[in-house]
């Protein structure tokens, strides 16, 4: 059954930024969260978790990317988690120095 035509993104810019933010967007948002997670907990059972639970978090955040209406919306949604994320991070590594 083919899909409803009222449901597709029309705009080739749009398409354009919806399948860039679920493949790049999506795959940084989820090495961001483990990164996050490597802050608080042991680095070596959250790396091995990490080897799971990062394709699995990248798939939800795929089609999440895909649902929504507006392409930049997502990206700005996705570019701000990631910083948000990865300050502690790296805020922590400018201080070892």
């Amino acid at each position: 059954m083919p899909a409803n035509k009222k449901y597709l993104t029309v705009s080739p810019w749009q398409r354009a930024l919806k399948i860039t933010a679920a493949l790049i967007g999506g795959y940084m948002v989820s090495t961001a969260f483990h990164q996050f997670l490597m802050l608080f907990l042991p680095k070596k059972e959250v790396y091995t978790t990490m080897s799971f639970s990062v394709y699995i978090m990248w798939a939800v955040l795929m089609i999440i990317a895909f649902l929504a209406k507006n392409g930049w919306k997502i990206w700005g949604w996705y570019l701000l988690v990631s910083a948000v994320l990865l300050s502690p991070f790296l805020y922590q590594l400018i201080n070892k120095q």
